[in-house]
């Protein structure tokens, strides 16, 4: 047995060796293999001592033999047959003796086998559909365990039928990896990152620049980690974007930049965010806004034709400016795929004296009222979903900003549910449903407070309704399904009011972005009312990048973050600096990759395009990071450790988790 195992051993090194030089030479040249002056086709198998992948054979390799190696997926009749999979799917292996079946009937599934023979049609009548090797079968002549599976029972199966808990999944990524869809979706992602590199790179000239992970502290916005140091009260932190990089590349005359970029933001409290994510980082010199739109139509073009799986990019994409994306749809990332825009009915409500309509007029400046009417919909709702619908309302708008809003059934006599026509009195519902245009059975969401806020809650509600119609109904209810739709979002204010109510302004995207060239005498009189050169890209109602033109001059840099923003500029004197050494005028844009990827895949959540995301708040549950450090680190980085308010232990500076505010950076 010894001396088989080392022969073995030893004809596998010899067929791996001569694989190699003959790849090397250009020797190899079978149908699967030729190699052309300019095309190069994938080899799956090269420098490797399999042949094929499991799920690439069909009946094109009928009478061939065959080397394949996989993870054992499930056997019957005593082992005469077995399916072995690998990265790109299953086949059927026949052990056709005694001897050999015996070698696999103890081994537990998912055990790693490699197995010689050679591919035979199957009869017609034994051809499998539902696999795409289904076709033909491998008949062994040999069978070698290379890695047994000492584990069971498993944590689960790798079947796709089979409905695995996340936590589970996480905690045993490693094995949830082998599933069919996590394959995909990875191997989707690289490809498409292969495109984007040689789109710009190889045919626009950018250059991949990596930037350091390691940075400073900055002022402004969001929450980023701090990383402690040897050095006394001296910390670096992981920044949000390679903002301020790729604009001192501009100054150094990289003028195309380009960096699949690692970025790190503290917000494990928000849902489907990550603590680290990606970016398609891109800044150019020399270039206007419609510049940069341009390029990234063309990118997006060109890197999403992945196969006929995927609707070609169409361009030039729709624009519309911020103030009617709010207007029409109450969100900055609107969801074009269906319509069910807001209709503005303030003049339907401006004399009702149903107390939250006449409080909403009474109480706040620039109020409206909104509605979003969608036909014959009221009967797919009961007091439930409605209730159900009114609670996510609530959980994303802050009581103090949530204007008053309501779901109104049409009955089949015409009339509302909840005795509505009788608080709102018969002349407002008369109006109403002439407005409207309202049949029996019919939905209508109504908000009402100040403009703004009345926009984004109907907003909001109309894709809530939408989604719930989609899973009641089918989800081409709207016709959805297959679309792409891009958007820019262009025109955004420069400063909006701050989010915690506090007097002041603060950056609607960064203190770096510019001015409209219409709005750079009001940056210094009246810089609540500027607009900027701002833009963002909307796939499908998912905001998948954000960017700008970004301010060039040391002055007018200044002048914003201290007299504006009232920021110190301590921590950003290198910048602003730099600025004055000849900056040329230059603009960029992020793309966020982990969304894009996840809206290609049709995944829920941006954590099945990730090999090894995080859990909630920032937790990997197959690590278990992060973790306690020893009392040698505390010393060395000058840590100490104080009981939290559970009585938890935990560093009171963070070993690299203390959380601090830096500056809003691009990308959500």
């Amino acid at each position: 047995m010894a001396f088989r195992a080392s022969l073995r051993s030893f004809l596998r090194v010899l067929k791996q060796n001569f694989k190699q030089n003959s790849f090397r030479n250009g020797l190899i040249s079978s149908n699967r293999r030729s190699f052309a002056k300019d095309t190069v086709k994938t080899d799956l198998t090269s420098f490797t001592y399999r042949s094929y992948m499991c799920g690439e054979l069909s009946r094109l390799n009928a009478e061939q033999r065959v080397t394949v190696c996989g993870w054992l997926q499930y056997r019957r009749l005593d082992g005469y047959f077995v399916v072995l999979r690998d990265a790109f799917g299953p086949v059927q292996i026949v052990l056709p003796n005694s001897d050999l079946s015996k070698k696999l009937i103890d081994v537990p599934l998912e055990s790693v086998v490699e197995v010689e023979g050679t591919v035979r049609l199957r009869p017609d009548d034994k051809f499998n559909s539902n696999m795409k090797t289904g076709e033909i079968e491998v008949i062994a002549d040999d069978v070698s365990v290379l890695g047994r599976c000492t584990v069971t029972p498993l944590p689960f199966h790798i079947q796709d039928f089979h409905k695995v808990k996340e936590s589970l999944r996480l905690q045993f990524r490693y094995l949830d990896l082998r599933h069919n869809e996590l394959q995909r979706n990875l191997r989707l992602r690289s490809n498409l990152v292969f495109r984007m590199r040689e789109f710009l790179c190889k045919i626009h000239g950018f250059v991949d620049v990596e930037t350091p992970t390691l940075f400073r502290k900055t002022p402004g916005g969001a929450r980023e980690f701090v990383v402690p140091t040897h050095s006394p009260n001296q910390f670096y932190t992981l920044p949000q974007s390679p903002q301020q990089f790729k604009q001192l590349l501009m100054v150094g005359g990289i003028d195309r930049y380009m960096q699949i970029a690692r970025c790190y933001r503290d917000e494990t409290s928000k849902p489907d965010r990550q603590p680290e994510f990606t970016q398609v980082d891109l800044e150019m010199s020399f270039v206007t806004q419609d510049g940069i739109m341009d390029m990234v139509e063309a990118l997006l073009q060109y890197s999403l034709a992945l196969g006929d799986d995927f609707p070609p990019v169409v361009t030039p994409f729709l624009r519309m400016n911020y103030a009617d994306a709010i207007r029409l749809y109450g969100s900055d990332k609107p969801d074009t795929r269906f319509d069910h825009l807001l209709q503005d009915v303030t003049d339907v409500f401006s004399q009702c004296s149903f107390s939250p309509f006449a409080e909403a007029f009474r109480s706040k400046p620039r109020a409206s009222v909104q509605a979003v009417k969608f036909d014959s919909a009221a009967v797919h709702f009961s007091n439930k979903d409605v209730e159900e619908l009114t609670e996510v309302v609530r959980k994303s708008f802050p009581e103090a900003k949530r204007p008053f809003f309501v779901l109104l059934r049409v009955k089949s006599d015409g009339t509302f549910h909840g005795n509505l026509d009788q608080r709102l009195g018969d002349v407002t519902c008369d109006r109403l449903r002439n407005d409207l245009g309202l049949k029996p059975n019919d939905l209508v969401v109504l908000t009402a407070g100040r403009h703004d806020a009345a926009c984004l809650v109907a907003g909001k509600m109309r894709l809530e309704v939408a989604n719930a119609l989609r899973t009641k109904l089918g989800s081409d209810v709207f016709g959805m399904d297959g679309k792409m739709n891009f958007l820019w979002v262009v025109d955004f204010p420069l400063f909006l009011p701050k989010e915690d109510g506090s007097p002041g302004l603060e950056s609607a995207h960064h203190p770096f972005t510019a001015p409209h060239p219409d709005s750079m005498e009001v940056v210094y009189t009246c810089p609540e009312k500027a607009r900027s050169q701002h833009y963002d890209l909307v796939l499908n109602g998912n905001e998948i990048g954000g960017g700008s033109i970004r301010i060039h001059e040391s002055k007018l840099q200044r002048h914003i973050l201290r007299d504006v923003l009232r920021e110190k500029t301590d921590s950003l004197e290198h910048l602003i600096e730099a600025l004055e050494f000849g900056c040329p005028p230059h603009g960029g844009i992020a793309l966020g990759l982990d969304r894009l990827v996840a809206l290609l895949c049709k995944s829920p959540t941006i954590r099945e395009v990730i090999a090894f995301p995080k859990a909630s708040e920032g937790r990997c549950l197959m690590s278990k990071a992060p973790a306690p450090i020893s009392e040698d680190d505390r010393k060395y980085y000058h840590l100490s450790e104080v009981p939290d308010v559970d009585g938890v232990k935990s560093l009171n500076i963070g070993a690299g988790l203390e959380r601090l505010e830096t500056k809003k950076e691009e990308i959500v």
